[in-house]
């Protein structure tokens, strides 16, 4: 069983860890940006990375981003530790929930002060979800909430027959998030490295997992990406590496929090195409609302309240009117 060592060189002032950037030696490599680290680090044997196991990152990454991490140390450390969910031991299922979906039973969260949802409750089994809704609605709360990055202060959230409070290493598995910024998502500087992490931390050896991760890559048309360089990616492809490295591990659900905000329309258009061939469940939030059309359902969030859900017909025309309403608004004012 492997052991996690500390670093010791780590103070609350230093540099974060470049985790796209870190050598195998385990030295931290120059990265562009200056941001603290607090909690502690440790060096994985097994793939040769220091990481971030408590605390978070303050940077221009953001909060979430070293949650993210976190979530991915979770994983490795419930393999290792004797408190660690094992495989078969984990929270016990709610039978009265869907064995694939999200259920919000009442849920209620605060951030900053701030009332985000009050009593939510949503049941989510459709195949392919929009959210919609202005900037600050609850719309990436509510995804934050199904991969169990916040935990509800009120209520539950059910993620395939297991609360998110409980599940532990089962949601990671289970659940795979896609951010707006891949670069707050990318982890190591090549593409195969990326795709085959997952792979590595389930079980699999090195070896296995870089062929999992070629065979992966040539089945999405990028056959011969194995050994890219991430920063020689454009966004779109960056992205896509995202995609796939979360496919890599065969999640029942996929998350996204507006994935294609910084692409231009060929790129959205060839990313969601993708999108729309695979088996697993997405529940997608998006302000380009062309590309909700042909999904199952819309909820159209609003303060933290649902304001309307339905089918895409239903739902677009009345929040595009709405969206149409407040921009003249704004523009009257002089707001925008």
């Amino acid at each position: 069983m492997e052991r996690l060592r500390p670093w010791p060189e780590v103070s609350p002032s230093a540099r974060c860890l470049p985790f796209s950037n870190t050598h195998r030696s385990g030295k931290p490599a120059q990265i562009p940006r200056i941001c603290h680290s607090f909690g502690r680090v440790e060096f994985s044997a097994r793939t040769g990375y220091w990481w971030l196991v408590a605390g978070f990152l303050s940077c221009d990454a953001g909060f979430e981003n070293g949650r993210k991490h976190m979530g991915l140390l979770d994983i490795l450390r419930s393999k290792r530790s004797p408190g660690g969910v094992q495989p078969g031991n984990g929270a016990e299922p709610c039978r009265a929930a869907p064995s694939v979906g999200a259920v919000f039973d009442q849920v209620s969260l605060g951030r900053g002060g701030n009332r985000i949802f009050d009593g939510l409750s949503l049941d989510l089994r459709e195949r392919r979800i929009g959210l919609v809704g202005d900037n600050g609605s609850g719309k990436s709360t509510l995804l934050r909430l199904a991969n169990g990055l916040l935990s509800p202060q009120r209520g539950e959230v059910v993620v395939n027959g297991r609360r998110t409070t409980q599940a532990g290493r089962e949601l990671h598995l289970d659940v795979g998030f896609v951010f707006q910024n891949p670069d707050h998502q990318i982890i190591f500087p090549t593409v195969g490295e990326e795709v085959a992490f997952g792979l590595i931390e389930s079980g699999q050896t090195a070896a296995q997992a870089r062929q999992a991760a070629s065979d992966l890559l040539a089945d999405h048309g990028c056959a011969g990406w194995i050994d890219r360089a991430i920063h020689d990616l454009s966004e779109g492809q960056k992205q896509l590496v995202c995609i796939l490295a979360i496919l890599a591990t065969e999640p029942r659900i996929l998350l996204l929090d507006e994935p294609f905000s910084s692409l231009d329309l060929p790129t959205r258009l060839s990313l969601s195409a993708r999108l729309a061939r695979l088996p697993q469940q997405i529940v997608m939030a998006s302000h380009d609302l062309d590309l909700l059309r042909d999904f199952d359902r819309v909820i159209w969030l609003e303060k933290g309240q649902v304001r309307a859900d339905g089918t895409p017909s239903q739902v677009l025309p009345d929040y595009r009117a709405h969206a149409a309403a407040r921009g003249a608004l704004m523009l009257e004012s002089g707001a925008a």
